[in-house]
């Protein structure tokens, strides 16, 4: 696959659902395989009236949409290839209506694709341990008012508390927290940061304990408007958030504090892949 997958080679490489459903025989289970029942390699052969393929040896069934969305969904294969196909291919994700005008279904079926492609690229993505340099920081997202702001009440309760924490030239992981509290942010630090490494982070005080846990840590007082200082910035994760705002504000209008994790895990499995975007679309297909 080029870097650059256009919809002209999308669609010549997927033309129909048989074309959708021997990819995803191959992604899930490869050229040839050992058979489940009979235990013979072999290659297996599709059954013309089943969306299925069939051991040479036994006749024993392989169903590839089994144990994935596709399993039990009306909608045509292809049309979910080319939902994964949009949201791989865009920088600020796709919303439910834009699935629904260009896919041709109900505003519900397209909210629900949506939000299963979200879930599994998340999943996909994983979380392996940052080490290095590591900037982290905490942003309020999402809520129908104020959108980019701080919370817009006392409690916060407008806006869904996020926790980022961006490797310098490599991956980005995000947690939402309770709040930006000490109790919170550390053990996310601990859990995920590797002892040694050196840290950056803004001012706010619940930091100001991370040495004592093995880290080099300095910090930028952006109250005092001091956006560097030496080797310590948090322009790096602050980019992040700036890019998600925008997007929710552009695209989505509105997240709900229910499914801002599925959200937050799209935008992260995109900026984890941003150097390797050909592979996008079948790393996807794996992970099903």
């Amino acid at each position: 696959m080029s870097k650059n997958f256009t919809v002209t080679e999308f669609f010549k490489r997927f033309p129909d659902d048989d074309s959708c459903l021997e990819h995803l025989m191959l992604v899930r289970h490869g050229e040839s395989m050992d058979c489940p029942k009979c235990s013979k390699h072999g290659k297996f052969s599709r059954i013309k009236k089943l969306p299925a393929y069939q051991c040479s040896w036994c006749g024993h069934h392989i169903h590839p949409k089994v144990g994935t969305p596709f399993e039990k969904s009306r909608t045509p294969l292809q049309k979910w290839f080319y939902a994964m196909y949009l949201f791989t291919t865009t920088r600020h994700g796709v919303p439910a209506k834009e699935l629904q005008r260009q896919l041709g279904v109900t505003y519900k079926c397209a909210w629900r694709m949506g939000h299963e492609i979200r879930k599994y690229m998340g999943s996909t993505d994983g979380d392996d341990e940052l080490s290095g340099h590591v900037e982290v920081d905490e942003a309020y997202i999402g809520g129908k008012d104020n959108i980019v702001g701080r919370p817009t009440d006392k409690n916060g309760s407008n806006k869904v508390v996020v926790m980022g924490m961006l490797e310098r030239g490599g991956d980005v992981i995000t947690r939402i927290i309770p709040s930006a509290n000490r109790s919170n942010l550390i053990p996310e630090i601990i859990n995920n940061i590797e002892t040694g490494s050196t840290v950056s982070t803004d001012e706010l005080r619940a930091y100001q304990v991370m040495t004592k846990y093995g880290y080099e840590h300095g910090f930028v007082c952006h109250y005092k408007k001091e956006w560097r200082n030496g080797v310590h910035c948090t322009n790096g994760i602050e980019g992040f958030w700036s890019h998600i705002k925008r997007s929710i504000l552009g695209t989505h209008i509105h997240v709900s504090r229910k499914h801002m994790s599925k959200y937050l895990g799209e935008f992260e499995y995109r900026y984890n892949m941003r150097d390797k975007p050909e592979i996008m679309f079948n790393d996807l297909l794996l992970s099903f």
